[in-house]
């Protein structure tokens, strides 16, 4: 806590807090003159108002350390859909603050809507208008927060390649947030930590099932056989125009009377 104070302190500071102690350095080195008597309270006041406000942000990032750290241990990954996104007109360091409607639901929640207001930065902007988020989701109570790294993998933002050592492959299933969410779980069920590259080969339970959810969505992935077309024969022709065929021949010269006779008595005959 205390280094966390010492960090918001100097923050406050580097944003414009020295002047308070600035103010108080020139009054007690002036001398306590009454002429500059405004410094002492000014700075007194404005020193006051620095540790105040170190103090809650030390105390705000410590409530949301907490929070991050219990939803990691006890929260369920959720899907967060962005079903709407409003401007709300506020910049915070040059960025948008935007509101956004979700749609949450995951293992064992009964889906829920819910509005966030987020910094929309270049690297979240894609994600929020992929309109795909993943969450840590309280079950108990329904709190959540959402989680901007595993977002960026499920949304397609960061490659999510797979190499399977038993196939000699390695599978892309970049952007399929069905399959990546499901392997993220399995993840966080095994307190398998998600810092870039992640090795599971030490561990074969572990890897059997990252493995199989691999398998089954790129075999779904996969484009279907191609069904070949039937083949379709010509209807054989009837008795009437094989007789007039026969007829044809005759008259034209091609076969003979006694070549006609025979066939015409054979094509009867088949009737």
């Amino acid at each position: 806590m205390v280094g966390r104070y010492l960090k918001a302190q100097l923050w406050v500071l580097l944003c414009g807090g020295l002047v308070g102690p600035i103010f108080l350095v020139v009054y007690f080195a002036i001398g306590e003159s009454s002429l500059v008597r405004w410094m002492f309270w000014t700075g007194l006041l404005i020193t006051a108002a620095d540790v105040l406000i170190a103090l809650a942000l030390a105390n705000y990032g410590a409530k949301s350390a907490a929070k991050s750290q219990f939803l990691e241990q006890q929260g369920v990954l959720a899907l967060a859909q962005v079903i709407g996104i409003a401007e709300t007109g506020t910049m915070i360091n040059d960025q948008p603050l935007v509101k956004l409607d979700l749609r949450i639901e995951g293992p064992g929640l009964t889906p829920f809507e819910s509005q966030d207001r987020v910094i929309a930065s270049v690297t979240r902007m894609p994600l929020i208008t992929g309109r795909k988020l993943v969450a840590l989701v309280d079950p108990a109570t329904r709190d959540y927060q959402i989680d901007w790294q595993r977002s960026a993998l499920v949304g397609g933002l960061v490659p999510a390649q797979f190499t399977v050592d038993e196939d000699r492959r390695t599978y892309d299933l970049s952007g399929q947030a069905g399959p990546l969410l499901e392997i993220l779980r399995i993840l966080k069920a095994n307190n398998v930590p998600m810092n870039g590259t992640v090795d599971i080969r030490s561990n074969p339970v572990v890897r059997q099932q990252v493995t199989n959810v691999v398998r089954r969505a790129a075999a779904q992935q996969a484009p279907a056989a191609p069904v070949p077309a039937p083949t379709v024969q010509a209807p054989e022709p009837s008795t009437a125009q094989r007789l007039q065929e026969l007829e044809t021949l005759r008259a034209t010269g091609a076969i003979t009377d006694a070549e006609y006779t025979a066939k015409r008595q054979q094509i009867i005959s088949e009737l």
